[in-house]
């Protein structure tokens, strides 16, 4: 039996395991830095198959690395499970909450995490049977819905060392991501004026809140003069207590999102003067507080081809009747022309595609091609700049489903999800085995790598005195 038949072999019969392992992780959601559960189930699975794991990894105490082989090269796999605030929901297609205002698996944590975890099993076991040398790294990655932690984690060199790393996230289509993300950095400003009776004495008061919105005014000209792909997004998160009260302190978060870091970094700047402008006109004081900021995503072509050779080998997902009657119904709540709109944004007719579930392998779609640029953000981007770094996405949702609704949590937690999430391990473990026999693409790999980030060394967007929440 070759290596590529062991690891196979070896997830079919782990299969139920995993499908348990994802599902209660689903019905266990907590968000980023709070996944204790999560965290656990998939520390306590590698251990239990001879991975050697570092625990509370950058200080972070749901982060984790497993390890398992020894030398070069090191194959590393990203693995995820944190969820979304408010977004419960039952394996259902009528809207109703496991329990309400909680967590819930909306952007397929679950399986992502899981399905990189098989991966990395399936992989300890081909390399054990065919004394393959190399090392497999599988990394417990917390709090990426914040774009948190992998920032943390790189900024402490977790992610240094390694030859490759392997990702994926759940889509609508079986595809490579080949484009790139938007860079991103997350602040907030605090603003510090002087309370006063707002009818009695509003000569006395300097109003915090007038510096917000004469804030969010100036950043409204700003947008005119940024670039096209520029990004700016603001919610107040605290305005003042009571009309009558002069606003001693007011606060707004902001997200500033380009193409590329150095772009960021410049309109980050022109928020800030415009944010000490409203200071100086309303005689507050401002404080400044970056929460996270990360890098674009750099997709690695060479790796990108092995991986998308090995989607082909193994098939797209096959979803039952049952499967397919369950999106259905899923489609059947999203608004009119929902459908339409996802089949325009991937550029491919709903016979290519598949309706209401992805029954191919794509070579590319819409906007996740190569030279395009997502306008949402990743901390993979941060990872990206280290190592050279693929990933591919699976259809665990219906067409037309939107990540980050009760939908996806449904679809995520049902057969629909698990089916894809079997697919992607076995993908991702070959490919790793495949990394492991050919030194020549790694070298390709890390030649390409180095024309994208012109030979420099990362350098982590944060600075070394920011902490994230509870870390220690």
């Amino acid at each position: 039996m070759s290596e590529r038949d062991a690891a196979s072999s070896y997830l079919a019969t782990r299969r139920e395991m995993l499908v348990s392992l994802a599902g209660d992780i689903w019905a266990h959601p907590q968000v980023g830095f709070e996944e204790t559960y999560a965290a656990g189930r998939h520390a306590a699975a590698l251990e239990a198959e001879g991975f050697r794991l570092r625990r509370a990894v950058a200080g972070l105490k749901t982060a984790f690395v497993a390890e398992w082989g020894t030398g070069a090269p090191v194959i590393g796999i990203l693995g995820e499970y944190d969820a979304l605030p408010g977004l419960s929901q039952e394996v259902s297609a009528t809207r109703h909450p496991v329990v309400a205002s909680a967590p819930g698996h909306a952007c397929g944590h679950n399986l992502l995490g899981t399905a990189a975890l098989g991966a990395a099993l399936a992989a300890k076991h081909a390399m054990e049977t065919g004394g393959i040398p190399g090392t497999v790294r599988y990394f417990g990655c917390p709090a990426e819905e914040t774009l948190m932690g992998k920032v943390f984690m790189a900024r402490e060199g977790v992610f240094d060392g390694l030859g490759a790393v392997l990702t994926w996230h759940p889509m609508h289509v079986n595809t490579l991501w080949a484009a790139s993300s938007a860079a991103l950095n997350s602040f907030k400003l605090s603003f510090h004026g002087r309370s006063a009776h707002a009818a009695g004495a509003p000569e006395s008061g300097r109003s915090a809140l007038d510096a917000i919105m004469l804030t969010d005014v100036g950043v409204n000209y700003l947008r005119e003069h940024v670039i096209p792909d520029a990004r700016i997004h603001c919610v107040v998160t605290y305005g003042g207590e009571a009309p009558n009260i002069v606003p001693a302190y007011a606060q707004s978060w902001y997200y500033v999102r380009a193409p590329k870091r150095t772009q960021v970094e410049a309109i980050y700047e022109r928020v800030l003067n415009v944010a000490r402008g409203a200071a100086l006109m309303t005689e507050t004081t401002l404080e400044t507080e970056l929460v996270t900021a990360c890098y674009d995503f750099l997709p690695n072509g060479a790796i990108q081809q092995m991986l998308l050779r090995n989607m082909k080998r193994v098939g797209a997902p096959v979803f039952s009747e049952g499967d397919v009657s369950f999106a259905r119904e899923l489609q059947a709540t999203l608004p009119a022309g929902a459908v339409d709109d996802a089949l325009q944004s991937l550029g491919r007719t709903r016979d290519e595609v598949g309706d209401p579930l992805c029954g191919a392998i794509l070579d590319e779609v819409g906007t996740l091609r190569k030279g395009t640029v997502q306008p949402v953000s990743t901390d993979v981007g941060d990872v990206s700049y280290i190592a050279p770094t693929a990933q591919l996405t699976a259809c665990c949702l219906p067409l037309g489903v939107p990540l980050h609704s009760w939908q996806a949590v449904a679809s995520c937690g049902s057969r629909i999800g698990f089916t894809s999430m079997l697919f992607v391990a076995r993908v991702l473990a070959l490919t790793v085995l495949d990394l492991l026999g050919d030194p020549a693409v790694l070298s390709e790999a890390r030649r390409e790598h180095d024309l994208a980030t012109g030979g420099r060394p990362y350098h982590s967007p944060i600075p070394a005195a920011l902490k994230a929440p509870g870390q220690s």
